[in-house]
């Protein structure tokens, strides 16, 4: 029989951490208000993917260009929205945080049902910080 090392368990997650992980969307989407390609990349981490429909970015680099051009472009004057709807700590210093939102068309206050989403996201902490490593969204809905 294989006994576990209490030291070996992870640590419960801090209210402060769980607080910044529950937070990443927010920064999401004040970047994003502003249309700001370069605080919405400075999120994740260098060597992060992206995966949106039809979309795969690897790396900030990556993410930074892709975003400038949809701000510019398929984005412009869209708003974003991302409420946690769960929280799970792999350790002390990785979670995936799971999220339902999606693009606010100019002028709506509620995401729209066809561009309604859910979302992962995998955070690591580095140097006291919490990044986005990893983030992939797809449809709420699926038609019948």
């Amino acid at each position: 029989m294989t006994t576990i090392d209490p030291s070996a368990l992870p640590t419960a997650p801090s209210d402060e951490d769980r607080a910044a992980v529950a937070a990443i969307p927010g920064k999401i989407g004040t970047a994003w208000a502003r249309h700001d390609a370069d605080a919405f990349a400075e999120v994740f981490t260098e060597d992060c993917t992206m995966i949106l429909p039809g979309v795969f970015r690897k790396g900030r680099d990556e993410v930074r260009s892709y975003m400038a051009q949809a701000f510019a472009g398929q984005f412009k004057g869209t708003q974003v929205t991302g409420r946690p709807v769960n929280v799970s700590f792999l350790t002390a210093d990785s979670a995936v945080l799971t999220t339902t939102g999606g693009i606010l068309a100019p002028g709506e206050t509620e995401v729209s049902d066809a561009r309604a989403i859910r979302a992962s996201w995998v955070l690591v902490k580095r140097g006291g910080e919490w990044y986005l490593a990893a983030y992939h969204n797809s449809p709420r809905d699926v038609a019948p």
